[in-house]
């Protein structure tokens, strides 16, 4: 198995520039291209939980420092705000593309509805959605096979567990966070058909703060630990924290997600009791989507991360991860079955 460095390949740097005026900046009578005008370089939108989620949108703003460093030039990362709409959304990328950013990337599937009118005023900026398809000429839609990683993660839960029984902390009740709890099951009944996995959602809707409420993880993952869990895995955002400190202080194994949760200086003092991570190179896309606009050849179409390309996988940070009887094998042999095609992992 590759070890985790290749799938993270970027570290989180210094502080993003601020960028106050955009979240406003656009109107709906925005008139769209009008002329040449100044390549700003790569802007990334965050998604809900926005910068210091130590997970999905951190990968993100990884790959936008990658790329300034790499390319010299300016970047722009702007937070969501509490309760917007699809038109603050459209508002915000119309003033992105407008300022001369390119690519402009929205992180998150709830960007899809206002990608999919902004880039039709813009046809001469490449957009890019990660986790949504959007159709359009100058749109590339950044998606992975969450499901395969997280396969991978359950493989190491069902060789990790004393009580045969583990946990699912899933944010919101969507078929994106689906595909995690499906590959998970999956991974832990193919290793071990005796491991009971207890599942939850914290919300509904995103809007109900199942990405962003630390409390609602914590809560849930607690919830799980009574019933005797003892490796909980979460695919929550910043939720998710709430969901490794609960389970920290009840010295049992968490999963992380999206990011090597084990390697981020928040969750430092939680680190000994994060087993593993499934991860997904969101800043790996980020970064090649603005390399093939420096390039010339801009991405478009849905672009696929799984496995096979190093766009998923399981992280190896934590020590104990290598000392658990038959884990690390366990998990080789599973993701070389997902790549030659002899597993097939489920979505649903």
């Amino acid at each position: 198995m590759r070890r985790t460095s290749k799938l993270t390949r970027v570290a989180v740097g210094v502080a993003s520039i601020a960028l106050a005026a955009t979240a406003c900046g656009g109107t709906s009578s925005d008139g769209g291209d009008s002329g040449e005008k100044e390549n700003l370089g790569l802007a990334i939108a965050y998604d809900i939980g926005g910068k210091g989620d130590q997970s999905f949108n951190d990968a993100a703003y990884a790959g936008l420092e990658k790329a300034k460093k790499e390319f010299g030039y300016k970047t722009a990362d702007v937070e969501p705000t509490e309760g917007e709409t699809d038109a603050d959304k459209e508002q915000r990328l119309s003033s992105l593309a407008r300022q001369g950013y390119n690519p402009v990337i929205g992180i998150g599937f709830a960007y899809g509805p206002a990608m999919e009118a902004v880039a039709k005023k813009y046809p001469k900026t490449t957009f890019g959605i990660v986790d949504s398809v959007v159709e359009g000429d100058n749109v590339a839609s950044l998606v992975f096979a969450e499901q395969e990683a997280s396969y991978l993660a359950g493989v190491a839960a069902a060789k990790a567990t004393k009580t045969n029984t583990v946990g699912f902390v899933g944010g919101v009740d969507i078929p994106l966070i689906h595909k995690f709890e499906a590959g998970y099951k999956q991974g832990v009944q193919d290793t071990n058909p005796k491991v009971k996995v207890i599942s939850q959602y914290l919300t509904q809707t995103a809007e109900e703060g199942g990405f962003s409420s630390p409390d609602k993880g914590k809560a849930a993952a607690e919830g799980q630990i009574e019933k005797k869990a003892d490796v909980v895995y979460q695919a929550a955002g910043l939720s998710g924290q709430g969901v490794i400190e609960a389970a920290a202080k009840a010295k049992v194994w968490a999963i992380g997600v999206d990011s090597d949760q084990y390697k981020q200086q928040a969750l430092a003092a939680y680190k000994s009791y994060i087993l593993t991570s499934a991860l997904k190179d969101v800043g790996g896309a980020v970064y090649a989507l603005a390399k093939s606009v420096e390039d010339g050849k801009p991405l478009k179409g849905v672009q696929t991360f799984d496995l096979k390309v190093n766009g998923v996988g399981l992280s190896e940070s934590n020590p104990e991860y290598a000392k658990i009887a038959g884990l690390a094998d366990a998990v080789n042999k599973a993701k070389e079955g997902i790549i030659s095609g002899s597993i097939k992992v489920k979505t649903e």
